[in-house]
């Protein structure tokens, strides 16, 4: 009867243990943005991004707080959390979705492999459907995911004075780059 208490016991610990082995985590992945334009490039990163990956199903979640991006400009960084984000009333993003060809990914390999990626992207109050490319890297136990897409300002309901409309464009490049490791 004990034998078979410690080995059910045993069965317990290597099946919790290779379930954590499933999900990977950073709070230090990065997120940048640019907005190119005829008269101004504008450029910012985050590297406070929270992400999570459940490596058996492909669900991938990311977060990050607005008010983490920094901007080569203190009034740039001013501007785009108080007119433009408006921080203090949406004060995250945030990434819900999945990778869709989970499927074609060796975890456990080491080796790089294209991924695709189809989710929910809530900025500013507002929740779009994206669909993008990028990529798993596996090395050595970890898994770095890269991204990299593009949105329309106007979709997220984000207004760009007429002062300004010359030095932002409405269209942004998004660039995602989290370094995970295992959850423990």
């Amino acid at each position: 009867m004990l034998k078979k208490s410690l080995i059910a016991i045993g069965l317990l610990v290597i099946t919790v243990v290779s379930q954590a082995q499933d999900k990977y985590f950073t709070k230090t992945g990065k997120i940048d943005f640019s907005s190119k334009s005829r008269m101004e490039d504008i450029d910012a990163r985050n590297k406070t991004v929270a992400a999570i990956l459940d490596t058996k199903t492909g669900a991938v979640q990311f977060s990050v707080l607005m008010k983490g991006f920094e901007f080569p400009k203190a009034l740039m960084q001013e501007h785009f959390n108080e007119n433009y984000v408006e921080s203090n009333k949406y004060p995250k993003g945030e990434f819900k979705g999945s990778i869709t060809n989970n499927s074609t990914i060796n975890y456990t390999n080491d080796g790089s492999y294209p991924a695709e990626v189809s989710g929910k992207l809530t900025i500013h109050g507002v929740t779009k459907d994206v669909k993008t490319k990028g990529t798993v890297k596996v090395d050595g136990g970890k898994v770095d995911v890269t991204s990299v897409f593009n949105i329309l300002l106007s979709d997220y309901k984000i207004k760009i004075p007429s002062i300004v409309k010359e030095k932002l464009s409405n269209n942004i490049k998004i660039t995602v780059d989290c370094l995970l490791e295992p959850l423990k």
